[in-house]
């Protein structure tokens, strides 16, 4: 006697009129080993019934199978959110050229929703042919796709990307713009004048979670141009950005920012008094020993321990608070 193979069975399964028989042929579905089982799972994408298709691409994405990628992107612009989630789910797990070419050509598609999937998606493959398209896609129309391809440009950490994401810094999306810090940080191109003076342009942004980005990673810059600006910032409405101003002018060695960040010290906030206690043991600033002593007995326990942490180092670095950063 000739038994079916598991892929003849599950295609007869899914042939079955009642979508609970379908949706039980799927479920029971443990044994991913034979191959032939994605052609009927592809078909199965495409199932008059939501649960089922999400269940087959469910099972799609534990397969990992390439040639499964133009159902599965078809699959992102189902009328159900949850049948477009599984989608999404699998199209991450799929590998290889014949997938990373499939979502390539699915930047073209009208949905914002497919092409934002499909550049998370990308991110995963860092298939070189894709460097031109994302580079197009910095100019999408949806800021959403925007986003994502500059992050995922920052996952392919091409350098010859730096222009196009320099260009982003003065995206009309907030959001844009603060991933576009993130990403050019990433492709460490920092120390290059021109960028440091973009991302000092952006202290004045007026979204707070840009001016933290660009703090961030001015702070990692190296840069001692930067520090005067920074010391402007600890004056900025947002108690976030005068955070990472104060810990970039930590890491920046800029000594001239001593007597603002022991002001800095009697603040209402306790992360704006440990960001300060943490600078000036950066600092090794020895003027700052007294105030710094005062916080040992503060409410805040984190802000004691950075305030004690600061002193140790004060006291074994011979109380110098030399500018170490450099042009």
């Amino acid at each position: 006697m000739t038994y079916p193979s598991l892929a003849q069975a599950l295609e007869s399964a899914l042939r079955d009129p009642d979508p609970g028989a379908r949706q039980l042929a799927l479920t029971q579905l443990e044994d991913l080993s034979d191959p032939e089982i994605v052609r009927p799972l592809v078909e199965a994408v495409r199932d008059d019934d939501p649960t089922v298709r999400a269940l087959a691409l469910g099972h799609l994405e534990d397969l990992g199978d390439p040639g499964a990628a133009p159902a599965v992107i078809g699959a992102l612009d189902d009328e159900e959110a949850h049948v477009r989630e599984a989608a999404a789910a699998a199209l991450r797990e799929l590998r290889g050229a014949d997938a990373a070419t499939a979502m390539i050509d699915a930047l073209r598609h009208e949905r914002p929703f497919v092409r934002a999937t499909v550049l998370v998606a990308l991110r995963e493959l860092r298939d070189p042919r894709a460097l031109v398209p994302l580079e197009a896609a910095l100019q999408d129309p949806a800021p959403e796709v925007r986003r994502e391809a500059v992050v995922t440009l920052a996952y392919l950490r091409r350098p010859e990307a730096a222009p196009a994401l320099r260009a982003r810094l003065r995206d009309p999306d907030a959001q844009v713009r603060q991933v576009a810090v993130g990403a050019l940080d990433a492709l460490d191109p920092a120390g290059v004048p021109a960028l440091v003076e973009d991302l000092v342009a952006l202290l004045a942004d007026p979204d707070w979670r840009v001016r933290v980005e660009a703090a961030i990673v001015l702070g990692r810059s190296g840069r001692a141009l930067a520090a005067p600006h920074l010391r402007g910032a600890l004056d900025d409405g947002a108690w976030q950005v005068r955070k990472e101003a104060a810990l970039a002018l930590g890491r920046l060695r800029a000594a001239p920012a001593v007597p603002d960040l022991v002001r800095l010290l009697g603040s209402d906030l306790p992360d704006l008094r440990r960001a300060a206690a943490q600078a000036l043991g950066e600092l090794r600033a020895a003027v700052a020993e007294a105030p710094l002593s005062r916080l040992l007995g503060d409410a805040d326990v984190e802000v004691r321990k950075a305030a004690s942490r600061a002193l140790d180092a004060i006291r074994s670095g011979a109380g110098r608070h030399d500018a170490f950063a450099t042009d």
